[in-house]
Formats: C-alpha cells, structure tokens, sequence
C-alpha cells in the first residue's frame, strides 16, 4: 500500500481526478444494468440512472480527494526524510533481516567515497567490497562482518571506532532491530579525538610537571581535609609511599599534636578563602624524620563560590638549614681538627676580655706550638702529618676541659683560661699540656714523639686588649723556641721589645724592597786553577740604623712576611740584566727560596726575565737547597723540570746537610752539586768532614755532576779539593762578594777610574 501510494505521489492533481471519474462511471454504469434488468419501467430506470450517477459521481469525487490528500501528505514525509537523513553529520545506513541495504544518506556515501556506485539491495558483503576496493575499509572485510554479525546476532550493539589511512576516526555503532535487521551510524570523531588527545596530552603534561616538581604539592578536599593528590617530592618528604596518604587526614599519619595544628591553619585557610603563609616550623614526618619546612596555602573555589579544595606547597628547608649551620660551623672550626678556628678565638678572646672586665679578673692565653711537625711531615708524608694533627688536638681537649683550644693554622694553637688565679692557672695547664704528649703516638703503625712550645700572656698585666695579649703570648712562644723547646716561658717586656724590633725590621725590609734601596755583590766562582767562571748574585741590606744587615737574618724575615717573592724577582731580574751586559759570556748564579716554589708559576716568570734581560738560559743557573723538595715534592720536581727544559742550569746547594740528599739526586739530573762549607772548614780538625767530602765527589762523579765546593779560603783546603777530583771552588780564596764595578776586568769590562782609586 506504501508503494502504491508512493507511486501515487508521482502524479498530478488532474490525474488523480480522472482515475476517480473513470471509477466513478464504471461503479454507475454497473449499478445501472443491474437496475434495468430488475425493474422494466423506464421512467423508474430513468430515476433510478440519474440517482445512480449522481451517487458515483460524488463517489468519484470524494475519492479523488482523498487519494490526492493522501498523496500529497506522503510526499511531504519523503521530502522531510530525505532532508533529514541528508543533513545528518553522521553517515547512517539500515539493513533488513536478509542484511540487505535498504536505506542510505548522502553523508555515508561522502564519508567512504562511494558516490552513485551504492545501490539499494547491495548485500552487507557487497557493501564492505565496495568500502574496500575505494581504499575506505583498513582491515579484512570477512573479519569484520563475522565479528559484527556474531556481537548482533546476539542482540547486542556493535560500536568500535576505525582509524582510517588518511588519518580519521570513526566511530561506528550498528543497533540490532526488531525485525532482525540493523542501523548503522558512522560519525567522523577526528576533532574530537584530537581535542582528547591533546586534552589528555596537556593533562598527561601538567601531571607530569606536577609530578616533578622539587617542592611537595598536596591537594586536599575542604570539606573533609583529606588528601587527594600528592606528588613525588611529598612521598620525599613524608618518607613513605603516596598510597599511605590518599584518602588519610593529617591525624591518620602526623602526630596528633601536630596534626591539630595543621588542622587549624587548613581550617582557618579555608574559612579567609585568600593564599596564606605559614612560616618556619617543625614537622615530623612518617619516614623521614623532623624536617623544618615553610607552607603556602591556597584555597580553590567551586562555581558556588565555596572552597572545592585546598592545595598545600610545602618548602623544604631543612637542608639549607643544615647547610647553614654547616656553613657557620665551618666558618668556626677547623675543617681538619673540627677545632674552633682563629675567628673563633677572636670572637672568645674578646668576650672573656669584657667578662674579666667587669669582674676585675685575670686569665691566660697560651701560643702553642708543635714540636717536630715539620719533620713528620717530610719523613712520613702529608696524610700522616694531617693524622697526628688529628690525635694531638683529641689529647689537647681532654687536658683543656674549661679552656677554649683553638687550631689558629698549621701546628699553632692557642687556649684561653678561664678567669681566676694568675699566673698559676695558666702555669698549671700548660705543663698538664706537656705532660700530654711525653707518651709516643702511634700513627698508622709510625711510633712518633712530639711536643708543645708554649707562650703565655696574662690579662691585665701583659695587654688589656685582643691584639696585645696575643702578640706577647707569640713573643713569650718565640723566646721559649729560640732558647730550648718543648719549654714554657712567660711573656717578659723584653720580648715584646725583641718582637717589637723584628716586626719594624720586616717593615723596613718591605720598603727598602718597594724602593729599590738593596744592592748585590757577586760571589766569584772558578776552576780549581783558580779561573773566575761566574759568579753567584748575593743580596745585601744596608739598613740606615743598623748598617749591613746579614741575610741570614733578612731572608727569613722575608720568607715569613711573604716579601720573599718580592725580593726574589728583584734579584734574579738585577742580575740576569746585569750578566747579559757582561762582554764575556761567563755564567751567574741566583739563590732561590723554597717559598717561591710554593707560590706563583716560576718557570714563566724566569723566561720573562730571560727575554727582558736578553740573556742565553744557558748562562743562568739557579741554586736550590733540599727545603724546595720538602713538602710538595712532585710539584717542585715538575717546576724544575720545566725550568731546565728552558736550558737553565740547575745547581742543589748546601749538599750532605740535609738527611734526604741522596733520593733527590736519584729523583732529579741536578747540573751541579755544591758541598756545604761547613765540611770545608772544617777539612783541617774533623776526619769525618774529609770522609764527607770524599764521599760526595765520588758519588757525583758517578753521577756525572760536577762538584763545587764552596767556603774554600786557604791554598791547603783548595789542593785537597783538587786532589780529590772536586771541579770547582768558591770562596776567600778566589774572591769575596763585592759589586761588580770591583770585577770589572774579569767580566770584560773597563775599570772605573773610582774603582782604580778605591784601590788605589
């Protein structure tokens, strides 16, 4: 009947009218012969004609009516279907119960690319061919229909959602209907799943930030004041896993105590509804102990304007506390000894000077030093040196409990008494401190004995301030080591006037040095024919109150104040410039202290000196004692090294005086070899000085090092050198240091016609 009237609907009004006239006279014209053979009468056929064609007339027209009322109100749903499947966004096509295609959009044919290939009828096989051969199907079509035909046959939804080649997805969701077939809806979900992805990739993003954010981040619910979410650092930081804290309150893992208090400041953060802070504060935690942290909190809001939730950023400062006090511990102590340091003893000498102040008191400071440190560390080396430091300071504090002990540096310390009965406090203490170490230490199997030097100031009598009881505590400790070790001595006003006079010499010296007022003999060398083949530059100070100061009193006043450097470059810079104005090429010889190996680079410093000379490398020749050995032996080795491969001559002086001689000979090619004077003067009393000296040419020949002896003043001491095979000499006998102008023949020179009246 839907497909008649359908058929129908194809028609115009006019046609519809006619089919129903041409009804209408057939219906009258059979009612007419029945009424002509049932009554005779014509005039009752008559009547009974025009009743009957009146009657179908009306028949026809009402039929035609209704037929084109019908016909029109299908048309209209077509159309309204047609529309509406047509301008659906998803694709839709219905099967019937022999999986044959009945129904079909126009999005369904643009999604697959099917275009007017579809037909109404197509089997469900024959669809899925087509999809297939158009490229729109990316998997086996016979899997697909067995797997979607089974799931339906069962009278459930099939839905799945395919990834097409060129990069759509689709959703598909087949419904299984009464009458065994099925309606499909495809819809392309692209944007959509894109927006999931990158929804889910922002939010994968933002847990991951989150997630790794240093600090610890706690999303609690305001209501209940639960823990919600938690991230890495706060497993961190409460030491236990995420699992132990979701879902807990703060009473279920901190202590009940502390859990009110944080209670107390969530609630009050909440009720403000603004971001608060919570300063420093202690918090015990589950698993990692009591950590000193600081806490933000910050309320978040529904859409009705109540608090949803309330995140907590902790700030973890309990490692920066420690580094602190680390820090202001280290700023205190010795990193070695963990002893207090000199700022400490500054900061307690000053203190116990206000203390003894006001209650008229006295106390002791006692300067220490180590006896024999130096010796250990040269002999065993560094690591043990830094060991016995070590145990000397655990037996300094067991005797100086009440007394501060402080490392001031190296093996110097000093103590501070308490306030009370002087100078017998201090007296007392420092021989208990003595008495400390009259046993043997034992260090990595290595038995040694030391002992302590020590100086005592007393407050008031021997300064009312810091720097003067110091200063004499240091000048009581520098007469008692000059006059017998391991002794104890008081500060007398006589040392502060020796201390006094050495501090203005080492002042003096400092100027005389900036001001260019020091001068320089030259020490002749020779053969043992007694040819002059060089010389050795010596420094000489005429101070203007004290006259001709020695250097063996200057230099270690420079070694010590650190004017060594200074003084050092002076001379090595006066005397290469000095040589290389020499017409004969004859060498010079320049002393170098152990403290200039120590600071600085030294081997740039002498190639600059050599360039602005304009002297050969080969004519200078520096003179070392073991002392530039001691300590940092390697170091020292690598500097002389580099200094001979510039072609500097290396000569070791003062040899056979030292206990170590032999394995830096071994460790290093010197140039030359020099005999300390005292085996020379010393040839006419001492067998042994004979002996030494003997053994020191042989074992320099052996090596192929030339040999000079040096404070040769007599012909019998220089025929004994040259008896023995020594190379050269350097002494009286060849010639004292003076200024140059005094050898001026000798290096080629002119003399001067003042030199010539000098001598004259």
């Amino acid at each position: 009947m839907v497909e008649t009237l359908s058929y129908l609907a194809k028609f115009r009004d006019w046609r519809c009218l006619g089919i129903g006239a041409v009804a209408g006279l057939a219906a009258a014209f059979a009612v007419l012969s029945a009424m002509v053979t049932a009554w005779a009468s014509l005039p009752m056929v008559v009547a009974g004609v025009a009743l009957g064609a009146g009657m179908l007339l009306g028949m026809a027209i009402a039929f035609s009516y209704c037929v084109l009322h019908v016909v029109r109100k299908i048309h209209e749903q077509n159309v309204r279907r047609d529309l509406a499947l047509n301008n659906m966004i998803q694709g839709l096509c219905m099967f019937d119960g022999h999986n044959r295609l009945v129904v079909w959009n126009r999005e369904y044919e643009t999604m697959y690319k099917l275009g007017p290939h579809i037909r109404r009828g197509w089997s469900f096989t024959e669809l899925l061919a087509a999809r297939h051969a158009a490229g729109m199907l990316p998997f086996d079509p016979a899997e697909y229909e067995a797997n979607m035909t089974a799931t339906l046959s069962r009278g459930e939804v099939y839905n799945g959602e395919i990834e097409m080649e060129d990069g759509r997805v689709i959703l598909v969701v087949n419904r299984p209907t009464s009458e065994g077939g099925w309606v499909a809806t495809h819809e392309d979900i692209t944007v959509r799943k894109r927006a999931e992805r990158e929804l889910e990739s922002t939010r994968a993003f933002l847990d991951m930030i989150v997630e790794n954010v240093p600090s610890p981040i706690i999303v609690k619910d305001a209501s209940t004041l639960t823990y919600l979410l938690v991230n890495r650092a706060t497993e961190i930081y409460f030491g236990t896993d995420r699992a132990n804290i979701i879902g807990k309150s703060t009473i279920d893992i901190l202590p009940p105590g502390l859990a009110e208090t944080i209670r107390a400041e969530d609630t009050r953060a909440i009720e403000s509804g603004e971001v608060s802070y919570q300063g420093e504060h202690g918090v015990v935690t589950p698993g990692n102990g009591t950590r000193i942290v600081s806490a933000t909190r910050l309320p978040v809001k529904a859409r009705d304007g109540n608090a949803k939730y309330l995140i907590t950023v902790i700030n973890d400062i309990t490692e920066s506390k420690r580094s602190e006090q680390r820090i202001e511990h280290l700023a205190h102590h010795d990193s070695l000894t963990d002893l207090p340091n000199r700022a400490a003893f500054n900061e307690c000498i000053d203190a116990t000077i206000a203390i003894a102040a006001a209650s008229q008191e006295s106390f002791g400071v006692l300067s220490l030093d180590l006896d024999r440190f130096k010796a250990v560390n040269d002999v065993f080396g560094h690591p043990v040196g830094d060991a016995l430091l070590c145990e000397v300071a655990r037996r300094l504090e067991q005797v100086c409990q009440g007394a501060f002990l402080a490392r001031i540096g190296g093996d110097e310390f000093a103590v501070i008494t308490p306030t009370g009965p002087q100078p017998q406090a201090a007296e007392t203490l420092a021989e208990r401190l003595s008495a400390a170490f009259e046993s043997d230490i034992t260090i990595e199997s290595h038995q040694m004995r030391v002992g302590f030097t020590v100086g005592v100031a007393i407050y008031p009598q021997d300064g009312g301030d810091a720097t003067a009881l110091v200063a004499n505590a240091d000048a009581a400790l520098f007469r008692a080591k000059s006059e017998a070790r391991g002794s104890i001595r008081f500060f007398e006003v006589a040392m502060d006037q020796q201390l006094r006079e050495k501090r203005m010499l080492q002042q003096d010296l400092r100027r005389a040095v900036e001001q260019n007022e020091l001068t320089l003999h030259y020490m002749p060398q020779a053969d043992m024919s007694g040819k002059i083949t060089g010389f050795e530059a010596l420094a000489r100070w005429h101070h203007p109150r004290h006259g001709l100061v020695p250097p063996d009193v200057f230099i270690p006043l420079a070694e010590e104040s650190g004017i060594i450097g200074a003084l050092g470059e002076w001379v090595l810079r006066t005397a290469c410039r000095e040589a290389a104005s020499w017409p004969r090429k004859m060498h010079i010889a320049v002393n170098l202290s152990p403290v200039q190996f120590q600071h600085g680079d030294l081997p740039s410093l002498v190639h600059q000196v050599l360039l602005d000379a304009g002297l050969s490398p080969a004519r200078l020749e520096l003179e070392i004692t073991e002392g530039v050995l001691i300590g940092d032996f390697t170091r020292a080795v690598a500097l002389l090294r580099r200094l001979k491969n510039m072609g500097v001559r290396i000569a070791m002086d003062d040899f056979g005086t030292g206990y170590s001689s032999l394995s830096y000979l071994q460790s290093f090619p010197f140039d030359k070899i020099k005999i300390d004077r005292a085996f020379v003067a010393n040839l006419n009393h001492s067998q042994q000085s004979a002996t030494i000296i003997r053994a020191v040419i042989a074992l320099s020949h052996g090596l192929d090092v030339p040999v000079v002896a040096e404070g040769v003043e007599t012909e019998e001491q220089r025929s004994f050198l040259a008896a023995e095979g020594c190379d050269a000499i350097q002494g009286y006998f060849v010639g004292r240091p003076m200024p140059i102008e005094d050898y001026a023949k000798t290096v080629g020179r002119k003399e001067s016609h003042m030199t010539l009246v000098a001598r004259g």
